[in-house]
């Protein structure tokens, strides 16, 4: 080995032993520019429904690891309907004994559309420090890293002790059946101890900058499901009106869903959330955070949080009306009136009974209840240290001591049916970022340039950390 290549592996092995060194990532860091080479081809296709560019992005992911030097056989693009998923493994040694450990993450974007933006969200543009463009955060963020990740730990000769599996998916934001395929019909390919997805986790960064409260790692999401409430009529002239009416049903068992507050659920990672939290927050959430953290069944806890929008989703299950639709012309009364009901049931409560409280709240027997799609119903995934402890060496780079604190998400992400099939997934994406940036399906989505190459720094080092030898 060379002495530049001995400063090299020194340097790597300094940063990794020792969890109180920070730095500051950017463009000239190892593979930095490939990093941001790829970001910016990825950012630039437009990956979203209907637009048939995740398989380009796929092929062209696939490409840049051939000649990184993965293997042809463990490179796989897999195209499934209009889209496509990809499957790239990392081969280890097998000297840790364990199955292999997937990654997961999405190339898809929710699409978006130039006369609403301030700039072209298929641009990559960097101003004002960020990184503009559709995709920038959800989730060619996560993505990029990880790629990062794969190729410079390749070209380093770095080979892990058990076997690293990308299994990116290529629909999330819809339908999500390649990610269904992927834990099913390509179980073989992606089947592993448990999944990291970098399609969640990260810290939130005071607006006037400074270290974060905390690192929220998620363990859990709530079930995503939907309903169309109708009522029905036979309708007639509006002239002669009748005292049913299908317009009014519907109004009344809205009004009887937002009055219906949902019991308190509540499970330790949900408990562990909130006492991680409390302890950062001040004031009388805080205190309430506590509170219900060490007596879930504190009323006055409960109705603090659930005052506070950005907590009312932990606290169980909770539905509210999205869309509506009734009549069918000016002077004619309703025949039907239909209204969508979009819940998010917290783990372990069930969809059916979801339903039937619904129902109860309602109490009108004469409005159906339609299910929406299919429904994927999982439990949190159980806390792992080893998990846990690798996620501590890569935050401890660029926030040493940080806490970690388990999350459930109230949105969906592909670790949902990875839960299903079996496989718990951990959310463990370093995004780094502040409340007011939060444009995810939005306009004008950016994340913070240094937050880009922190992602990077952190992934190349989780992944030496959850699979290394040493």
């Amino acid at each position: 080995m060379s002495k530049a290549g001995l400063r090299i592996f020194f340097g790597t092995s300094l940063l990794l032993a020792l969890p109180n060194y920070a730095f500051s990532a950017d463009i000239t860091m190892p593979f930095g520019e490939k990093a941001f080479e790829i970001y910016k081809t990825a950012v630039e296709m437009r990956t979203a429904k209907g637009h048939h560019q995740v398989p380009t992005l796929a092929k062209y992911l696939a490409s840049e690891f051939e000649k990184g030097g993965f293997p042809k056989e463990d490179i796989h693009v897999l195209e499934i309907e209009d889209t496509a998923a990809l499957v790239v493994r990392y081969r280890g040694d097998g000297s840790l004994g364990k199955k292999p450990i997937s990654i997961s993450a999405h190339m898809d974007v929710v699409d978006a559309l130039r006369e609403d933006w301030e700039r072209d969200p298929y641009t990559l543009v960097e101003e004002n420090g960020y990184y503009f463009g559709r995709g920038t955060v959800d989730d060619k963020l996560g993505m990029t890293a990880v790629t990062a990740g794969f190729l410079r730990l390749k070209a380093e000769g770095w080979v892990p002790g058990r076997d690293l599996i990308i299994a990116f998916s290529g629909d999330e934001e819809t339908t999500m059946n390649s990610t269904k395929a992927l834990v099913n019909e390509y179980r073989a390919l992606t089947d592993s101890e448990f999944v990291l997805n970098a399609d969640a986790g990260g810290s939130t960064l005071p607006e006037s900058g400074g270290r974060p409260a905390s690192f929220g790692m998620q363990a859990a999401e709530k079930t995503y499901v939907t309903w169309d409430m109708t009522a029905r009529n036979p309708g007639g002239h509006s002239s002669r009106p009748r005292e049913d009416n299908a317009i009014y049903e519907i109004a009344n068992a809205l009004t009887r869903i937002q009055a219906y507050k949902f019991p308190v659920s509540y499970n330790d990672l949900t408990r562990a959330y909130f006492k991680g939290t409390g302890v950062h927050t001040q004031g009388e959430l805080g205190k309430a955070m506590r509170s219900f953290a060490n007596n879930p069944k504190d009323p006055a806890a409960t109705a603090i949080l659930r005052a506070n929008s950005s907590y009312v989703g932990t606290l169980g299950t909770t539905c509210v009306a999205t869309m509506l639709r009734a009549g069918h012309a000016e002077n004619a009364l309703p025949q039907s009136a239909t209204a969508t009901v979009n819940c998010r049931v917290f783990p372990g409560t069930g969809v059916e009974e979801t339903l039937s409280q619904l129902k109860v709240a309602v109490n009108n027997p004469a409005v159906e209840f339609i299910l929406l799609d299919e429904v994927t119903e999982t439990d949190a995934s159980p806390l792992r240290k080893d998990v846990m402890v690798a996620l501590q060496k890569a935050i401890d780079i660029k926030y040493p001591g940080l806490d970690i604190i388990p999350s459930m998400s109230s949105g969906g992400t592909d670790g949902m049916h990875f839960r299903a099939a079996g496989i718990a997934s951990y959310g463990v994406n370093g995004q780094y970022g502040k409340a007011s940036d939060s444009f995810s399906h939005g306009l004008n989505e950016r994340v913070l340039v240094e937050s880009f190459y922190d992602n990077v720094a952190h992934w190349y080092v989780l992944l030496q950390a959850i699979a290394g030898k040493d």
